[in-house]
C-alpha cells in the first residue's frame, strides 16, 4: 500500500473488534485515520457529530445492518462515500448496497488482498466525491458568472436603447425646426435609418444571444413602428415566413427596406391618394431568403434613378452587396416592384 498524500478520516461500522483493529493499524500506516463504531447507535452518533471522509460498513450488526445506516445517511442528504463490506457468498447483500447509496462494495476475506482492496476503494470513493464537488463547485461558480454577464449584458443594451431613442428623438427635434424641406427629408430619412438599427437590437434583446435574429419578427417590429411615419392613406401589409439569420445581415437587410418604404410613401402616390404598399419575406431559390417590397403607384426605377440626394440608392445598393445578394426590378403592370434575394446562412424555416 502506497503512503497517503494527505490524512484521510474514515469511521469503521463493524462489531468484530479484532477485524477493527487490525484495519485501523494497517491504514493508518497509509496516512488514514480509522474511528470504529460497533453497533447503529454509536455509528448514528458519530456520524451525527463528526465529519468523515468516508463510511465503511459491514452488513450484519448487532442491531440491524449497514443498508439501515447507508439508508438513513441518504435520507438525511449525506454524500460522505460509503464502502461496503460483505461476504464473499453475499452478492445480493452486495446490489442492494449498491441499490441503498453505497459507492463501491468490497468482499471480506481472510486473504492479503483484503486490506488492500479496501484502502484503494476508500482512496477511489474520496477522490470521486471530491471530483463532484469540485465540478459542483464549478458548475456554480459559472452559473454565478453567466448571471453577472447577463446582467450587464442587460445595463449595456437599456443603455445602446436609449441612446439610440435619443439619437432618434434630437433628428426629430432638429427636423421640425429646419425650415428647409430638404433638411426635413434628410433628417427623417436618418431617423428611420437608426430606426432600423434600433429594431435589429430589439430583436438581440429579446432572446436571440446575440447571434442571430429571426428576420420575419424583426422585419414586423421594425415595419410596425413605421406605420406610425407613413401617411394614413398607405396600407402596408407585412408577410413573413420565419428565416434566421446574422445580426449584423438583419440590420443591412432593415437598412434595405426601410429605404424602399421611405421611398414608396414619398414618391409612388404624388398626388397624396396612397395605395397598398407591401413587404413579403419567403424562400427563394436554392435556400435562399427572397424580400419582395411593392406598391400599386405610378411607378418607378429606383435602381436607376437618383431622387433627392441619392445617399438612400446608394446605400441599398451597399447593403445588398455587402449581403452578397441580388437586387432586380421585374416589370410590373403597375406600381413598383423590388425583389431581393440574399444568402440566409442557415436554413430557412417554411
Amino acid at each position: 500500500m502506497s503512503d497517503a498524500p494527505t490524512r484521510s478520516r474514515i469511521l469503521y461500522i463493524d462489531d468484530d473488534p479484532v477485524l477493527a483493529r487490525l484495519i485501523q493499524k494497517a491504514l493508518a500506516r497509509v496516512g488514514i485515520e480509522v474511528v470504529h463504531a460497533p453497533d447503529a447507535t454509536e455509528a448514528d452518533r458519530l456520524l451525527l457529530g463528526e465529519k468523515f471522509s468516508a463510511v465503511v460498513l459491514d452488513h450484519y450488526l448487532p442491531s440491524g445492518t449497514g443498508i439501515d445506516i447507508l439508508a438513513r445517511m441518504r435520507a438525511a442528504g449525506s454524500k460522505v462515500p460509503a464502502i461496503y463490506v460483505t461476504g464473499s457468498s453475499e452478492a445480493t447483500v452486495a446490489v442492494a448496497a449498491l441499490k441503498a447509496g453505497a459507492d463501491d462494495y468490497v468482499i471480506k476475506s481472510a486473504t492479503e488482498e483484503f486490506l488492500p482492496l479496501l484502502e484503494r476503494s476508500i482512496r477511489q470513493a474520496i477522490v470521486k466525491l471530491e471530483l463532484e464537488e469540485a465540478r459542483d463547485r464549478a458548475d456554480a461558480e459559472t452559473h454565478a458568472a453567466r448571471a453577472r454577464a447577463e446582467m450587464l449584458l442587460s445595463e449595456v443594451h437599456h443603455r445602446v436603447a436609449n441612446s439610440l431613442a435619443m439619437v432618434q428623438s434630437l433628428l426629430r427635434l432638429q427636423a421640425q425646426a429646419s425650415a428647409s424641406e430638404e433638411v426635413r427629408t434628410a433628417l427623417a430619412e436618418a431617423q428611420g435609418r437608426i430606426g432600423a438599427v434600433a429594431a435589429v437590437h430589439r430583436s438581440l434583446y429579446l432572446g436571440n444571444e446575440g447571434r442571430q435574429v429571426e428576420l420575419g419578427t424583426y422585419l414586423r417590429t421594425m415595419l410596425s413602428d413605421f406605420t406610425a411615419t407613413l401617411p394614413s392613406e398607405v396600407r402596408l401589409e407585412v408577410a413573413t415566413v420565419p428565416v434566421h439569420i446574422g445580426a449584423d445581415r438583419a440590420v443591412c437587410l432593415g437598412v434595405v427596406v426601410s429605404e424602399l418604404v421611405t421611398n414608396a410613401a414619398k414618391y409612388a402616390w404624388p398626388g397624396g391618394t396612397g395605395g397598398r404598399l407591401s413587404v413579403t419575406l419567403a424562400e427563394g431559390r436554392d435556400g435562399k431568403g427572397r424580400l419582395v417590397v411593392a406598391d400599386d403607384g405610378i411607378g418607378s426605377s429606383p435602381l436607376s434613378e437618383s431622387r433627392g440626394t441619392g445617399l438612400g440608392r446608394r446605400l441599398m445598393r451597399a447593403m445588398v452587396d455587402q449581403l452578397g445578394g441580388t437586387v432586380e426590378q421585374p416589370d410590373t403592370a403597375r406600381g413598383t416592384t423590388v425583389v431581393i434575394e440574399f444568402e440566409t446562412e442557415c436554413e430557412t424555416v417554411g
